[in-house]
Order: structure tokens, then C-alpha cells, then sequence
């Protein structure tokens, strides 16, 4: 499974909308799409914001390790 895909599985499972994360991230629903669907790539710097949003580890959803687990609370 790709990075996209996890987001979007993680994401759908969470019951959270494209909308939401986007207006979290400051971009808009569409951009945040074609990231999920690979049009654009996601830049690097939204990484560490999506794991918070989604609770997920960096090392899951680069596809580092099969496990979800929570992002590291600080």
C-alpha cells in the first residue's frame, strides 16, 4: 500500500472528510484530492501535519512498518 492509499484508508476509517484535513492544512479540498490520488505530489512538509490529524506514525504511512501506530504525543 502507497502512502496515498493510507491516508486515505486511515482517513475514511476516522470518519474525516478531505475538506476538514485540507482546511487544517490551509490548502483546499481539491488540492488535498490530488494528493490523496497522486495528480500532485504532496509536499514533504505536510507529512508530520497529516500523522497528527490522522494519529498514525510517519514510519506507517511512508509504509515503513505495518503497524498504526499513534503519533508520538510531545
Amino acid at each position: 500500500m502507497y502512502y496515498n492509499e493510507r491516508m486515505q484508508f486511515i482517513r475514511d476509517s476516522k470518519n474525516i472528510t478531505q475538506k476538514e484535513i485540507a482546511s487544517m492544512l490551509g490548502i483546499k479540498q481539491q488540492q488535498y484530492a490530488r494528493y490523496e490520488k497522486v495528480i500532485n505530489l504532496m509536499p514533504i512538509t505536510y507529512i508530520k501535519d497529516i500523522c497528527k490529524i490522522l494519529d498514525i506514525s510517519a514510519d506507517y504511512l511512508l509504509g515503513l512498518t505495518e503497524t498504526k501506530k499513534n503519533y508520538p504525543k510531545n
